[in-house]
């Protein structure tokens, strides 16, 4: 068959023009942090074209995400196996599709979000990116491109974290409340009908509490926070942990967290941190209550869900700041510092293309 042929039509129909080169951030190590090894090739090679079920979508918007240093610089091993060199970084994305393989239920033109799972050599801050049909949704309508950017490592982690841990009713703890998972726990743990109580710094407290939390504790302020939640008794179902610190959090968590309540770990510093927690029996002073290494699993069930969310107004978006493409390593650096509130976002399409309108006129043609 003529692959111009349109089989429900006849005539032929117009292919898109895909072009053999692109621009696309690039890093070739990671040495002294990976953002000072990136560089902007703009004859980068477009990811090759679409087979099975997969798609080539042309990349609007990127979110950053922690992961996407840290997984790189764990070490050359895991590195150059996981990804290969060079590599663009970046997971989450929103953008257009322009073509796909035979067993993809998008078209051309369609608007679409998602992530990848894992850091890949053909990321995210580039112009074009390759990806599986089952870990991207179509953008509803009514939800901004950006937002949809910024849904899928840090919206998924967070939905995950609580849901099939948490009822409503239940109290829960979130170390951690304004970074890129904590504004979204604090929000699903809310519209799940729990009961939030976070950590934050003092400029942060304000931000937490517009965003759902019932209870925030300012860390720079209360200065023992394991002291401090101890004071509370055993209160609380469920606790989040996405920073892995103070130290003793887990094996003093009994004094707070109810028995059959689950201490469910998001991000600790090193894997040592873990495998410690794990091995050591509440005997010899480990933890007395049931520990959970949080694990990404990224579905398309679960980007709709959140999509939802945000087109029903339950699930609002804080971005920290936001990058034009040739700015993408200092939205690394801002990301790196710590000091993030809510997500930091690179916008990849040119500056003259206005997202919103972009989602109008397809949404409405």
């Amino acid at each position: 068959m003529d692959p111009t042929m349109d089989p429900t039509t006849g005539p032929p129909m117009d292919l898109p023009k895909v072009p053999t080169t692109m621009k696309a951030w690039l890093y070739s190590g990671t040495s002294s942090g990976l953002e000072k090894n990136m560089y902007l090739d703009e004859t980068a090679r477009v990811p090759p074209a679409p087979k099975g079920d997969e798609v080539l979508v042309e990349v609007l918007s990127s979110a950053l995400n922690p992961a996407d240093f840290k997984v790189p610089e764990m070490g050359p091993h895991a590195r150059y196996l996981a990804i290969g060199m060079p590599a663009t970084p970046g997971m989450d994305f929103c953008g257009r599709v322009v073509t796909t393989g035979p067993g993809a239920p998008f078209k051309p033109g369609e608007l679409v979000y998602g992530c990848h799972s894992m850091p890949v050599k053909f990321g995210t801050l580039a112009k074009y990116l390759s990806i599986s049909s089952k870990l991207i949704a179509p953008l509803p309508e009514g939800v901004s491109v950006d937002d949809a950017a910024s849904l899928g490592i840090a919206g998924q982690s967070a939905f995950q974290a609580l849901t099939g841990y948490v009822k409503e009713g239940d109290k829960v703890f979130i170390n951690g409340g304004s970074g890129g998972c904590g504004v979204f726990a604090i929000q699903l743990a809310k519209s799940m009908g729990c009961f939030v109580a976070v950590t934050c710094s003092t400029r942060n407290v304000e931000l937490c509490y517009r965003l759902g939390a019932d209870e925030v504790f300012d860390y720079t302020a209360v200065g023992d926070l394991v002291g401090a939640l101890k004071k509370k008794g055993i209160v609380f179902d469920h606790i989040l942990d996405h920073i892995g610190l103070p130290s003793d959090l887990y094996y003093q968590c009994h004094h707070f967290l109810r028995p059959g309540g689950v201490f469910v770990q998001v991000g600790a510093s090193a894997l040592t941190t873990f495998v410690g927690r794990v091995a050591w029996p509440s005997f010899l002073g480990g933890g007395k209550r049931k520990y959970v290494i949080f694990f990404f699993k990224n579905t398309r069930e679960h980007i709709v869900k959140l999509g939802e969310l945000v087109q029903q107004g339950t699930l609002k978006l804080n971005f920290d700041s936001k990058y034009e493409f040739e700015n993408a390593v200092k939205a690394f650096e801002r990301l790196r510092s710590g000091r993030a509130r809510g997500k930091v976002l690179v916008h990849v399409a040119d500056p003259q293309e206005d997202t919103s309108a972009v989602v109008n006129d397809f949404l409405f043609q």
